[in-house]
């Protein structure tokens, strides 16, 4: 698609026009899209006015000086409390008239569902189309109510004669009463007649009518300060906020146009996580259920605080509550509920790698209670102990006082931690240069850690000073510092709660801002700074961690700007018509721009770029994780399994990274990509705490399209700068020439992963020699597993009948594939093509046979389309289809009256077998298996094709296992047991010709349909099927056959029979040889099978295709993403599909960007809006 792909398409840019002043105005629809009664408009605008009237009544008997300003704002609020009772009850009448016409009326659905047919002004049509009304009868109550109040306390806040003392001019007045009445309107329309679509929109949908509450909320908040003002003594601060304020009130429409304010949950939300990071000391949480209990809690310990009379009770208290709230709490649920909902609990999900049980921390046990309890019972005896020796010591100076030697240690830690931190990655020095001392070029895992050795020596030093000492340190500053002399104030006691619980809950964060703090002291040396001093140790670390994120996000928002604004131009296919005026645009109005900039930054909100183009606004603020919903929410696909799998490897890895420093400081809200091969990670932190981090692993899709592809090719070249480059660096070679993208590489880890290597098998599997060494190969095959299946029936464990062909004994979701087909109408040749795999009938006749009750079906027809889902039991085949006349012609006959027993031997009249060996009886085969309805001439045609030597060098090896000491003459006599070697040789050639196999396979195609299970009839296919366990131990040892043609082709024949013996082993215990459709494929994948093996067939290019994947321990590189990038896209995101419901799938806004990730980022959002094919629950993990 080229850069001037329109915005939005024609059909949503009327939409959008028709929304957008209906949100401006608050729920008004002036703009309709079609003809319209006059009074429909009329009704509208007296509805939106008549707050005013009732306002302005009351504004007109105060200045006339009839009523006094409370009883006149009383009289307001219930002249509108009395309109809005009347508004909602003939909404209400309206609903039910019109809820009875609709049900005896048939409704037109093919009629525009926004044309409504108006009748007369009062009609229910009318009415429902002005007032909806509410869908609960509480909100009926609330809403009526609260439109009274915001009526009554409007007009009070807006009274002329308030307005005159706060500016002293009547002409100033006038118009700020005027606009502030049609705020006030806005808000009344949009709380009692009809609410209007927010731009900020949080939830997709709005489901207990909270949408409402929004904008009289705010008006509230407003009012709440004038009130203060109004009722307190003179003080200068309110009656300036207050001047301020009442001009505020008059851009309210604007800001809410624009989606500058949060609603109400969202607010929520971000109000508690605020004031939880920054004013209590702890971290963001994963979940909102996790956000409101520990808010709860923190804010119980502050005031706790205030009212514990002695300082060293404050301190130790604090300290104690600071370490057991930075822990993950998480554990001690899972602890109580057994180890089996642990497991669960922590996000820990089939089929990823378990953690190892001797690690420490990943579970809470005697070993970590007792670690932990150790380091909580330390610091309260180093604080109580230096607090009431040293506490009340009161300096000369600072550097003479206990603090100074302290505050010399906290300077040497820093400098040390940072140091150490910053040689662990990539690049150094905010990602611009490139780290020497990082090892590059390795592809060997052994080599790469080997190289590696020195970083974790250091990054062992670095978590022994930020982990155990820097939190002793930074605790024995605190103690000793004498402004918790004076603590008995609200400021002082929350600063001092905050400071001894982010000492635990972000030691490195703290470790900053007290070295800030320390530095401010020295720098200013004997001098006082009064202002800055009198705030108390505390309050100055709160101020200091407030403004050093602040900091940080500005300038993470500046470098997304810059990176908009430069790639708008610079990269050619997102360079639109527009680019240059919009560049104009932001070059002269760049003071505007950097307010905007700033003020995203001071509210923690996202910086919106509208379309992604570099036309910027300010989102309304959120929480950090972006997205209301709960953590894990995907769109899975068959190819989620593999994320599944790497996750708990991936969170192994990722633990040591955090631990080590090799991904930077860790925050909340960061976001990192990992790449490897066609996989695309997407890790976010959800929290961080003392000893333990809490992940959300995302997997991004494998089919990759033309957009994903452009921007992984870009991943792939910053990765390959980063880490495939040379040791030796030159001076202009150091620098990262990615530094402006949205990604920067930081540490490649080692995972255990699956590596997907794809083959074409052109001239392996039309070759002639190959596919005439098959028939043997799968002759030797089926010896191997018919005596294998003997020594488990012996040993306890039969054959599972519900074991799929594919290997290993995992269960197959699609029963042992499809079985067989009755109408193959094609000759073994290639004149059509191969026929692909398809579900067909033996199955269900199986069933029948085995006393199951099966659906009835009818037979395939070549070229019919069947689906087959890897999650469903049923295919559309096991529906019963039509059957056309003459459907059956061509199929052997079937007299339907008679058993079809007559076709073959019964059991009873088979021939004794008299074996020569008592042991002979233990590799003896079920009854059923030798009934095939062959002529003995057949059979004895093809005696020849027997592997008689390898039968005896097979049974040779599995004699023993099932003999125990037996002498080497029992072994011998066992191979000579003639009677065995015949009943084994009939099995094998009736499979051998139940498969139609008994010439040389000679078609490619037919090779790949035998290997699919779509086997065509042939005269004894029904007596092959009808056994399950023969007919599975057939197709295994076909599909073990191919995968022996496979290697041998690629690596040489096998050259003895005991390397043939030990490749069927390896088959059977490492690998799953099935299709990547079946259930087993997709339960060894889960369940970490080292290898898999599939053939495919490639239908637009017309080859065959092998496909291996290999589990072993790989490189995965993992880059940290610009965080604020992330969310401003995220937010334009929810804007242009929750709002604008630009859901085009070719929209600008989705389209391939190399520098921001854009295809990417947006895959990586929560769904509805995003489609990430797997996404793992809130995984806990320790970081010690």
């Amino acid at each position: 698609m080229g850069p001037d792909v329109p915005l939005l398409n024609e059909y949503k840019q009327e939409f959008f026009w028709k929304r957008f002043p209906q949100t401006v105005l608050g729920g008004p629809r002036f703009k309709l899209g079609y003809c319209a009664p006059p009074y429909v408009y009329v009704n509208q605008a007296v509805l939106f006015l008549t707050p005013w009237l009732f306002g302005g009544i009351g504004t007109l008997l105060c200045q006339l000086q009839l009523l006094q300003e409370l009883h006149a704002a009383v009289l307001s609020g219930m002249l509108m409390l009395g309109a809005a009772a009347g508004v909602q009850a003939l909404a209400l009448y309206a609903a039910r008239r019109s809820g009875t016409v609709e049900r005896l009326g048939a409704p037109n659905i093919l009629a525009d569902e926004e044309e409504v047919e108006f009748t007369h002004c009062v009609s229910p049509e009318t009415v429902r189309f002005i007032a909806p009304g509410k869908r609960f009868g509480l909100n009926v109550v609330l809403h009526t109510v609260l439109a009274g109040v915001l009526c009554g306390f409007g007009t009070w806040y807006v009274f002329l004669g308030r307005l005159t003392a706060l500016y002293g001019s009547i002409g100033v007045s006038l118009v700020v009463f005027v606009l502030s009445w049609v705020t006030l309107c806005i808000a009344e329309y949009s709380l009692i007649v009809n609410t209007a679509t927010e731009t900020a929109t949080f939830q997709a949908q709005d489901t207990y009518e909270i949408t409402p509450l929004t904008r009289p909320l705010y008006i509230f908040t407003f009012i709440a300060v004038d009130l203060a003002d109004r009722f307190t003594g003179p003080v200068p601060e309110l009656q300036l906020a207050s001047q301020v304020l009442h001009v505020l009130f008059l851009f309210l429409p604007l800001l809410w146009a624009l989606g500058m304010l949060s609603p109400l949950d969202a607010l929520l939300l971000w109000g508690m996580e605020q004031t939880l990071v920054f004013g209590l000391g702890g971290s963001a949480m994963s979940s909102n259920v996790r956000l409101l209990l520990m808010f709860a809690v923190s804010v119980g310990v502050s005031v706790c605080n205030f009212f514990i009379p002695s300082t060293l009770g404050v301190v130790l208290f604090s300290i104690s509550m600071g370490f057991l709230l930075s822990m993950d709490l998480s554990q001690v649920g899972a602890h109580c509920q057994g180890s089996a909902a642990a497991c669960g609990d922590s996000g820990w999900h089939r089929g990823g790698s378990p953690p190892p049980p001797s690690s420490f921390g990943w579970r809470l046990g005697c070993r970590e209670l007792l670690a932990y309890l150790s380091m909580l019972l330390a610091a309260m005896a180093e604080a109580g102990l230096l607090h009431h020796f040293l506490g009340s010591v009161q300096p000369q100076s600072m550097f003479s006082g206990p603090q100074a030697p302290v505050s010399y240690l906290l300077l040497v830690l820093f400098v040390l931690c940072w140091a150490l931190r910053e040689i662990q990655g990539a690049y150094v020095f905010g990602g611009v240069f490139l780290n020497p001392l990082y090892p590059r070029g390795m592809s060997s895992v052994q080599t790469f850690k080997q190289r590696n050795r020195g970083l974790y020596v250091a990054a062992a030093i670095r978590r022994v000073l930020l982990n155990f000492v820097s939190p002793f340190a930074m605790i024995a500053y605190l103690s000793m510092d004498k402004s918790l002399q004076r603590l008995h104030t609200a400021s002082l006691s929350v600063g001092f709660t905050r400071a001894f619980r982010v000492v635990w809950q972000s030691s490195e964060d703290a470790l900053f801002q007290m070295v800030l703090v320390v530095s401010v002291r020295l720098a200013g040396g004997d001098s006082t700074l009064p202002g800055w001093d009198n705030l108390g140790t505390g309050v100055q670390l709160l101020l200091v961690g407030l403004l050093i994120d602040r900091v940080v996000q500005f300038l993470a928002k500046l470098k997304f700007t810059l990176s908009v604004l430069v790639t708008s131009w610079t990269e050619k296919k997102q360079r639109r018509q527009s680019a240059g005026t919009l560049l104009a645009l932001n070059a002269s109005l760049c003071p505007l721009l950097l307010a905007v900039v700033i003020l995203s930054a001071m509210l923690s909100a996202p910086l919106l770029p509208l379309f992604t183009l570099p036309i910027f606004l300010v989102g309304f603020p959120r929480p950090q994780r972006s997205w209301p919903g709960p953590v894990g929410t995907a769109c899975p696909c068959p190819d989620s399994i593999f994320y599944q799998q790497m996750s708990g490897s991936l969170a192994s890895a990722l633990r040591m990274a955090f631990a080590r420093g090799s991904l930077g400081s860790l925050a909340p809200g960061s976001h990192f990509l990992g790449r490897f091969q066609d996989r695309m990670v997407w890790i976010m932190i959800l929290e961080r705490g003392y000893g333990y981090c809490t992940v959300n692993i995302k997997g991004l899709e494998l089919q990759e399209t033309s957009c994903h592809t452009v921007e992984a090719r870009r991943v792939d070249e910053v990765f390959e700068m980063a880490f495939e480059r040379p040791d030796r660096l030159g001076l202009t070679q150091g620098f990262n020439l990615h530094w402006g993208n949205i990604l920067t590489p930081c540490a490649a880890l080692p995972v255990r992963v699956y590596s997907d290597a794809r083959n074409v098998l052109s001239g392996i599997i039309d070759s002639h020699d190959n596919l005439r060494k098959l028939q043997d190969d799968f002759l030797k095959a089926l010896v191997w597993l018919l005596l294998r299946y003997c020594v488990q029936k012996h040993k306890g464990f039969p054959w599972n009948s519900e074991e799929g062909p594919g290997g290993g004994g995992r269960k197959s979701q699609q029963d042992s594939s499809s079985l067989t087909s009755f109408g193959d109408w094609s000759d073994e040749d290639d004149l059509f093509g191969p026929q692909p795999a398809r579900r067909t009938v033996a199955l269900v006749s199986t069933e029948a046979q085995l006393g199951h009750t099966a659906l009835q079906t009818g037979p395939s027809l070549p070229g019919s389309v069947e689906m087959d889902s890897l999650f469903e039991n049923m295919a559309l085949s096991a529906l019963q289809p039509l059957q056309p006349l003459g459907l059956g012609l061509g199929l052997p006959a079937v007299d339907k009256g008679r058993s079809t027993e007559v076709f073959r031997e019964s059991p009873g009249s088979l021939p004794q077998l008299n074996f020569s060996c008592p042991q002979s009886e233990l590799f003896n085969l079920p009854t059923g298996w030798r009934t095939a309805p062959l002529l003995p001439s057949r059979l004895l045609q093809l005696r020849p094709l027997f592997p008689e030597d390898w039968f005896r060098f097979t049974l040779g090896q599995f004699g023993p296992s099932v003999q125990g000491e037996a002498s080497d003459d029992m072994t011998k006599a066992l191979k000579e047991d003639e009677a065995l070697k015949e009943l084994h040789a009939q099995v094998v050639l009736s499979c051998l010709v139940s498969l139609g196999a008994a010439s040389a396979f000679t078609s490619p195609s037919y090779v790949y349909r035998l290997y699919c299970g779509d086997v065509p009839w042939t005269e004894g296919l029904d007596w092959l099927s009808s056994s399950k366990e023969l007919y599975q131990l057939t197709l295994r040892a076909f599909r073990f056959s191919f995968k022996l043609l496979f290697d041998q082709a690629s690596l040489g024949p096998m050259e003895c029979p005991e390397e043939l013996f030990s490749t069927l082993e390896e088959y059977e215990k490492d690998w799953y040889i099935g299709l990547v459709t079946e259930r087993g494929w997709h339960d060894s994948v889960l369940q970490e099978k080292p290898f898999l093996f599939s053939l495919g067939h490639d239908l637009t290019m017309g080859t065959y295709t092998g496909r291996v994947l290999s589990l072993q321990e790989q490189l995965v590189q993992v880059g940290r993403l610009n965080g604020e990038g992330v969310r401003g896209q995220w937010a334009n995101l929810s804007w242009e599909l929750l709002y604008a419901t630009n859901d085009d799938e070719e929209r600008y806004s989705i389209q391939a960007h190399p520098v921001m990730l854009r295809n990417l980022t947006v895959q990586a959002a929560d769904p509805p809006l995003g489609y990430p094919i797997y996404s793992s629950a809130p995984l806990h993990f320790p970081c010690l």
